[in-house]
């Protein structure tokens, strides 16, 4: 009787957890307004702008880590998180993400095992890098890979997933 209560109220917690956590998100664009179009015109409205990051990364880095996710999605992540986290947490948190329209995330973390973010170095080069995953992304009609966190999305879910992620690390990007 004492494991049924404890595993109830871990549940219980971990629902109040992730309702709080729902709550504590940023406003972010609405949901009408999170597509890939609305994420290629944002990062048109960047093109021949000097920019600079409140903290962190680079927007260079910035560009290329958003490329790197895009491009993983199609190719296959280098590293999964645990299956157990892929099939639980990590789908609750996509579903929190997407029904607030907004995602946060450690804004310095790259993803697990990807290329360091050096390549290409100029903020044109890695926005247009970027420019170029999001449109091979929205002409991909191939399988795609597991997210690494938040496992198997179709399409529509991996593209929000992507335009989210833009907009949580645009959110500390200024013209300089």
């Amino acid at each position: 009787m004492q494991r049924r209560t404890l595993v109830k109220g871990a549940a219980l917690g971990g629902l109040a957890l992730l309702g709080g956590g729902f709550w504590a998100l940023p406003g972010g664009p609405r949901p009408a307004a999170v597509s890939l179009e609305g994420a290629l015109a944002v990062l048109g409205t960047l093109q021949g702008m000097t920019l600079r990051s409140l903290e962190g990364w680079s927007p260079s880095e910035v560009f290329n880590h958003c490329a790197q996710s895009i491009e993983y999605s199609m190719e296959g992540y280098p590293a999964l998180k645990p299956a157990w986290f892929r099939h639980s947490l990590g789908p609750a948190a996509f579903a929190v993400f997407s029904a607030r329209g907004a995602m946060r995330h450690p804004l310095d973390e790259a993803i697990p095992g990807a290329a360091p973010l050096l390549e290409p170095a100029s903020q044109a080069q890695a926005l247009e890098r970027l420019q170029v995953a999001f449109e091979r992304f929205a002409a991909y009609g191939g399988e795609l890979q597991p997210h690494f966190a938040y496992g198997a999305l179709d399409h529509g879910e991996y593209a929000r997933a992507h335009v989210l992620h833009l907009y949580n690390h645009l959110s500390l990007i200024r013209p300089a």
